[in-house]
């Protein structure tokens, strides 16, 4: 066996074993932490594969920004743990129905991929590169995917930042518009007021009044 090969098979035990810890395990921090490795392994096998643009984007994205939104939200926000468990089993089979056409679906699309398979690489790709030929794929033959994956990430954004912006009961609300148009003049007032005296209201309530030293 070459040390390619098993450095192939030692990544994807690896990686099944994160995946399945990441479903299994109780504490939110360690599925989140197991979800690091499991992304760092698959990171690993794209680069045995030569495909090292996927790779350091998958290790830059997920592992760099989209993890750690992830464990500041878990280890921040007080999750009851208990009581997302509780409808668990209710839920299950129609977890695992959809889990099973999932895997259908990716089973199909592999295997049509190993029938297809061409392992005559042309001359000109040679020397184009892994992300130069990535490039030239996404913006001639799949740009209509790809303008649609755009599209759908940008309505994530928006619905985000609306659900963020939506007014609760629970907290203190205010508007970012009135906030940029307020003037000095909403802020401050200035009440003009009679002055007094401690000794003339003393004398008034009929006690002596206090002589200050």
């Amino acid at each position: 066996m070459e040390f390619k090969t098993f450095l192939f098979y030692a990544f994807s035990a690896i990686l099944v074993i994160a995946a399945l810890r990441v479903v299994t395990a109780r504490n939110p921090v360690h599925a989140a932490l197991f979800l690091v490795l499991s992304f760092f392994s698959a990171a690993a096998l794209w680069m045995l594969l030569k495909a090292e643009f996927l790779s350091i984007v998958l290790v830059l994205v997920y592992v760099g920004a989209v993890m750690v939104l992830f464990l500041f939200v878990v280890m921040m926000v007080d999750i009851d743990i208990g009581k997302m468990r509780e409808g668990f089993w209710n839920h299950a089979p129609l977890a695992a129905i959809v889990g099973a056409i999932i895997v259908l679906e990716m089973a199909a699309v592999l295997f049509r991929g190993f029938l297809t398979l061409d392992t005559d690489v042309p001359a000109a790709s040679a020397n184009i590169g892994n992300t130069k030929e990535l490039g030239k794929l996404i913006y001639t033959e799949y740009v209509y995917a790809f303008e649609i994956a755009a599209i759908v990430l940008l309505v994530a954004i928006v619905a985000a930042v609306a659900l963020t912006l939506r007014r609760r009961k629970d907290v203190k609300y205010f508007s970012p518009s009135d906030a940029v148009k307020v003037k000095s003049k909403d802020r401050v007032r200035i009440v003009s007021m009679k002055a007094e005296s401690n000794r003339t209201s003393a004398q008034q309530a009929g006690t002596p009044a206090v002589k200050q030293k």
